[in-house]
């Protein structure tokens, strides 16, 4: 099972998923993953990107500073791939869900979190994730018909995962 949401506003998905994924723990749920939350520094910066890694209690920064007027990319490399190594280890604990804050550029590049979520997927763990409209296509690609597209709503994804057992 693939589950995904798609927001159209850049952001919208964070929020939604790391709620989800505090309702599960609340309920007792053991994850795997890990969960954006985007801290806003400064009005003329942009935010510091981490990830929360939903088996424990780490948390990754995902960003870089490359200065005022850069306009590149921020992920910092490094960082995605260090959070990816503990996702990956918490595999080994047979989660009942892994959830991964987005299949971004890097997924569809074949990196980030893209052999992780093949291997989840493989091992019969369900995830959840997001995707924006741009990555759609290497989603699809990906997800080989196996994506199960959600609506953006905290009540019907924490359905959808409760219905996982079903």
């Amino acid at each position: 099972m693939l589950g995904y949401v798609t927001t159209d506003r850049r952001g919208t998905a964070d929020p939604l998923l790391c709620d989800v994924a505090a309702r599960l723990r609340g309920l007792g749920w053991r994850l795997a993953g890990a969960v954006q939350v985007n801290l806003e520094t400064d009005p003329e910066r942009p935010c510091d990107m981490e990830l929360h890694v939903l088996a424990g209690d780490q948390v990754v920064r995902i960003s870089q500073n490359l200065g005022a007027h850069s306009g590149g990319c921020r992920l910092d490399p490094a960082g995605l791939e260090a959070a990816v190594g503990l996702v990956e280890a918490a595999l080994d604990d047979r989660p009942r869900l892994m959830i991964v804050n987005k299949f971004g550029k890097q997924e569809v590049d074949g990196r980030g979190f893209r052999p992780v979520i093949g291997r989840a997927l493989v091992m019969g763990v369900p995830v959840l994730t997001a995707v924006n409209p741009d990555n759609m296509p290497g989603f699809a690609a990906f997800a080989g018909g196996m994506g199960i597209a959600l609506p953006a709503s905290v009540a019907q994804v924490l359905g959808w995962c409760l219905g996982l057992e079903a």
